[in-house]
């Protein structure tokens, strides 16, 4: 009996175990896999997707592509003044507001060019330094990076000569007596300043210009130069849906890079492709309006209020570095892993033209006035002071330009006096009593200070200070600038 009470009490345990189990394993399934989907209850943060893509797109290829788009309109600006490839714009005077570009000077008259390789090698004819004048500044290529530096410190060496400027994939043999200069893009654009010696005028610096020459090398023409000195040169970028058909235009011609590729695919979905017209449907363009517009006002918050400490001039002033370079002390922010898209587009947001390299005390160093003494954003309407003091560590000269915030260019005003600087206004400027020099910049001149004043226009003033030459003082920093204060 006991043997088979024992057996049923085993088989009956067997049998609740064997159910218990069951449950526990049927408990145990899984409703879902592991991911695949957004947590439960999320949703769409906008009504239409197919929008925001188009919108994300457009903004980050708008910093993408601000170094090609920022250089493509000289184009447009050679062509309203009736420019073409190979035609040299040699300015007769230091520039004014109506030469609307990027942080210009209006020391030195520019030269600029712009030449399309596509159509065959291209000849430029440098002269040689002379007891007059020289040459600098800056061959670039279609991302705006120096393919070549020209004058003393150039290809040249200051000796002159003939450059020969190749298309990309050229193997043909060098002519005798050319330098080749081997380009990596189709477009190709220059911007010199012609640098009139101490006992030269301004005249012989732009009669020195025009010994430049430049054709193409199977059709040697006379070169055409233009002066632009009293023509509105209007080559700033434009934000808006315009800035897409520069970019179709730009990469219709140029090669992509290996490292460009996912940006042209993004680019493809935009209605920009190379080989296909380019026409994108309103919706599109809606979104490539706002993406350029909210781009230029991310550019606009990085720069005035940059959380790079590093560009503070001076440790407790507001004078920021205006010619920061990359980690290599170039322009192009292309490092082993990565390109740091957003530095790279300030820096063209602003400036145009950067050499192949800035080495620790370049021959000019720009510095912003990002904000007042009180560490203020300084404001439209309202007058400032700036005084150089005396004995200045400065081995050449210095200038102060007001730029407008919103542009980053020369202010129209009555006056058409964008700048002064100690070199062409030194004999004309006030001094203080201790030597130093203060200048007023703002609306209206303070009574009896003219001279010394820098009209605004009501606009919101952007000061930029250029020293030219600054000796070891200057750059190890044991010598400090006041900051610019508010006057009223």
């Amino acid at each position: 009996m006991k043997v088979i009470k024992f057996k049923a009490l085993t088989i009956g345990s067997l049998l609740a175990v064997t159910f218990l189990m069951g449950q526990l394993h049927a408990q145990s399934l899984p409703t879902d896999p592991i991911g695949g989907k957004p947590p439960a209850g999320s949703k769409s943060s906008v009504a239409d997707l197919d929008y925001q893509v188009k919108y994300q797109r457009a903004f980050e290829a708008v910093l993408w592509s601000m170094p090609a788009v920022a250089i493509y309109s000289f184009t447009h600006a050679t062509k309203g003044v009736g420019g073409a490839e190979n035609t040299i714009l040699a300015y007769s005077k230091p520039a004014e507001a109506n030469l609307e570009t990027l942080t210009a000077n209006n020391v030195t008259p520019y030269i600029t060019a712009l030449t399309d390789l596509s159509k065959g090698p291209v000849v430029l004819e440098i002269p040689a330094e002379t007891d007059k004048a020289s040459l600098y500044g800056q061959i670039v290529d279609h991302w705006q990076l120096s393919i070549a530096d020209v004058g003393p410190s150039g290809v040249d060496e200051g000796k002159g000569g003939k450059i020969l400027l190749t298309p990309p994939g050229y193997e043909k043999e060098i002519p005798s007596g050319y330098l080749e200069v081997k380009s990596p893009s189709y477009r190709v654009y220059f911007a010199f300043r012609s640098i009139k010696s101490e006992t030269a005028t301004t005249a012989d610096a732009y009669s020195y210009a025009k010994t430049l020459k430049m054709y193409y090398l199977n059709d040697p023409k006379e070169t055409q130069f233009i002066d632009p000195a009293d023509m509105r040169f209007s080559s700033l970028p434009s934000y808006d849906e315009r800035w897409f058909e520069d970019v179709h235009a730009i990469f219709s011609l140029e090669n992509v890079k290996e490292q460009d590729k996912v940006m042209m695919g993004m680019l493809a979905s935009l209605g920009i492709e190379k080989g296909k017209p380019y026409n994108p449907d309103e919706k599109t363009r809606k979104a490539m309006r706002q993406a350029v517009t909210d781009a230029y006002h991310y550019m606009q918050e990085r720069i005035l209020h940059s959380a790079d400490t590093s560009r503070t001039w001076w440790e407790g002033k507001h004078w920021g570095n205006g010619m920061f370079a990359d980690k290599n002390s170039g322009f192009s922010f292309i490092y082993e892993n990565l390109i740091d898209i957003d530095t790279r587009a300030e820096r063209y947001f602003i400036g145009t033209y950067y050499p192949q390299k800035v080495g620790p005390q370049p021959a000019t160093q720009y510095l912003f006035a990002l904000a007042d003494e009180d560490g203020k954003e300084l404001e439209a309407g309202k007058t400032y002071s700036f005084t150089m003091p005396a004995n200045a560590p400065i081995k050449q000269f210095w200038s102060l330009i007001i730029y407008d915030v919103e542009t980053w260019a020369f202010i129209y005003t009555p006056e058409k006096l964008p700048g002064l600087s100690s070199a062409i206004d030194g004999e004309t400027m006030q001094k203080n009593k201790d030597g130093s020099t203060t200048l007023y910049f703002g609306p209206k001149a303070p009574k009896g200070q003219k001279s010394n004043w820098i009209p605004t226009g009501g606009r919101k003033p952007l000061p930029v200070l250029r020293v030219y030459g600054g000796t070891e003082k200057f750059w190890d920093k044991s010598w400090t600038m006041p900051d610019v204060k508010l006057v009223k």
